[in-house]
Order: structure tokens, then sequence, then C-alpha cells
């Protein structure tokens, strides 16, 4: 089995020097690479292209920014926020971004090791004693954002949306709400801008999509 090829990203010099040292003397890690800002980060994963990028927060340029793009167009490297911020809003943010782990520097090197191997083998690891609160806050977050998606269609869209999802035409939603077909078809292109869909059909997939997570909100709360 071949090692797991690690980069590392951090502007402290010692600590960015021993976390490589202390990786590249192990035969279950290859160091490929190190940089010291997020502009680095995504250079590394270009060029580099390692099983995990290791990224801390505090660096030159944006983390959570790297983060997003190198989740997002380059999927093969995942990425393990590796910080001394213990904030939950941090951690929240970079797991949103597309982190696979988020590790705290006060960690043991046996905790970062195990939560690196967890990552490479498709987990997600938050450093123990700290994942429940990021849970809670992931879980908050989810319902907030859930709220939003809820209301952010006026009444009338809503009725029509309703409508759709019982397999109403165009013809039929406008008798119901006493409106012109004109005005439906208004609706359904403003509908289609909102939930980002091209046609009818994803309209309603977008709509059942809502529905669903409408349940989920509710559940939750």
């Amino acid at each position: 089995m071949r090692p797991i090829s690690v980069a590392f990203v951090d502007d402290h010099p010692v600590l960015l020097s021993g976390l490589a040292s202390l990786f590249a003397g192990t035969s279950e890690f290859e160091v490929v690479g190190k940089g010291t800002s997020s502009a680095d980060a995504l250079q590394l994963t270009i060029q580099k292209a390692p099983d995990i990028l290791v990224i801390d927060l505090n660096i030159p340029g944006n983390a959570f920014d790297a983060i997003a793009q190198i989740t997002a167009n380059y999927g093969s490297t995942r990425v393990v926020a590796f910080t001394a911020s213990s904030g939950i809003e941090h951690a929240v943010m970079a797991l949103d971004a597309g982190a696979s782990g988020y590790i705290l520097k006060g960690s043991s090197v046996e905790e970062l090791v195990q939560g690196l191997k967890a990552v490479h083998g498709g987990e997600t690891y938050v450093t123990q004693g700290f994942a429940t609160k990021v849970i809670v806050a992931l879980r908050n977050a989810s319902v907030r954002k859930l709220a939003a998606q809820a209301i952010r269609l006026s009444v009338r869209e809503d009725q029509i949306v309703r409508l759709l999802l019982k397999g109403r035409t165009n013809k039929e939603i406008a008798a119901v709400l006493s409106i012109s077909e004109k005005t439906v078809k208004h609706y359904m292109t403003i509908l289609m801008q909102k939930l980002h869909a091209r046609n009818r059909l994803e309209v309603v997939i977008q709509a059942q999509k809502m529905e669903a997570d409408g349940q989920a909100m509710r559940s939750l709360q």
C-alpha cells in the first residue's frame, strides 16, 4: 500500500518544519509539499495533488475560500483544518466550505495521525471532545438555512409551488388561484430564477426538495 501523500500549509515556520519532519519520518505518510499562505494551498493542490492538505486557518489570504476552491475543483484532495482556533463558528465555516476534518493544535500527535487516516478513509474527523459542540452548531446552522429557504418565496409563489407538487397544469393553477395563465407563466419564470431551474420539471424537483427540507426543519425544532 502506498503512503498517504500530505502537504502542510502554516505560516508559523517552526511548526511547519516540525510537522513536515514528523510525517516525513513515517512509512505511512509522504510529505509532498509545504506552504505558508492560501495561495500556496491552491498551488500545492494543483501541482502536487496530495491525498490530504493540512491547512491552518490563520494564514495570509482567505483560508476558507481556499478550502472551498480546493474541495470544489480538486476532489481527490481532502482538506483538514489544523488550527489553534477553538471557536465553533470557525469550525462550522471550515466544514461548510468543504473541509473533511477540523483538528485543534492542542491535540496529540497520535490524534492528528488518527484524524488524517480517518479523513483519508473517507470519514469526517473533528477533535474529540470538541465534536459534539460542532455537531450541534452544524445542526442549528442547517435549521437556520432551511428556515431562510422557507421564507424565500412570496405567498403567491408558495401557492403555485404547492399546486405544482399536486401535478396541476398552468391552466389549472390559473383557475384555482383566479389569475390569468399569463400571470402563472410569469411566476414560473420567477420560480425558475429563484430555484436555479431550467424548466418546469426542475422547478417541481426543487419544490419537492424544499418540501422535504421543510419537514426536516420541523423535526429538528
